[in-house]
Order: structure tokens, then C-alpha cells, then sequence
């Protein structure tokens, strides 16, 4: 079989583009402010926090290119985050404005529960 020649290949991309297109998007740019930067403890924080929503989450650092899914530890762990890193968070899917509002709480307000640096004398 030919798949590139079979029309109903062709007709369940076509309506799973246009599915992928009606989920909503939000996006923020997150810095971490803590102290130790995104260690094990606050990236379990991150995937619990991320995991009560139904949407893809994935969160890349551009500092070095890495891209993973914000639902999983093993991912989230590979970020290398360090206090000052800013984070791109990408949430997918009907509760992804709520996803994000939850995580940039988490992360730039409460700081994952943990101090900022101190400051320099």
C-alpha cells in the first residue's frame, strides 16, 4: 500500500491539524529566583504543579537548546536551571491559561517555597 497515495491518510492529517489548531496556546517566560536554581525538589514541585491540568505543558531553556515535557521529572531535571535562567513555558490544550497563571505563581512568586540569593555586601 502507497501511503502517500491513500486519501484517508491525507483526510485524518487534515483533521487532526485542525483539531491541534483549536486548543488553546499560552506561553510565559519564567525566571527562576531561588537560590539553588531548579534542583530535584522544585522540579517535583513543577511536574506536580503541572500534572493537575489537563494541557501539554513542555518547558524549554534556550541557553541550552533543550526542550522537554513538563509533566515528567526525568525531563525537567535535564533543564540545568540555575537562579536567573529564564524558563519558556508552553501550555497546550482547554486549561492552559490556568496551567501557566499556576506555574509562573509557583516558580516567580513563591519560588518554590525556597530563598532568593543573598545579596552582596
Amino acid at each position: 500500500m502507497n501511503v502517500g497515495r491513500n486519501p484517508s491518510i491525507g483526510v485524518l492529517r487534515l483533521q487532526a491539524e485542525k483539531d491541534s489548531l483549536k486548543q488553546p496556546v499560552c506561553q510565559a517566560d519564567l525566571q527562576i529566583k531561588n537560590a539553588d536554581g531548579l534542583h530535584m525538589r522544585p522540579a517535583m514541585q513543577f511536574v506536580d504543579v503541572a500534572n493537575r491540568f489537563d494541557c501539554d505543558i513542555t518547558v524549554s531553556n534556550e541557553q541550552n537548546r533543550i526542550t522537554v515535557d513538563g509533566k515528567s521529572i526525568m525531563e525537567m531535571s535535564m533543564l540545568a536551571a540555575t537562579c536567573g535562567t529564564t524558563l519558556k513555558v508552553t501550555a497546550t490544550g482547554p486549561d492552559a491559561a490556568e496551567a501557566i497563571e499556576a506555574l509562573r505563581e509557583l516558580v516567580e512568586e513563591r519560588m518554590f517555597n525556597e530563598p532568593p540569593p543573598k545579596k552582596k555586601k
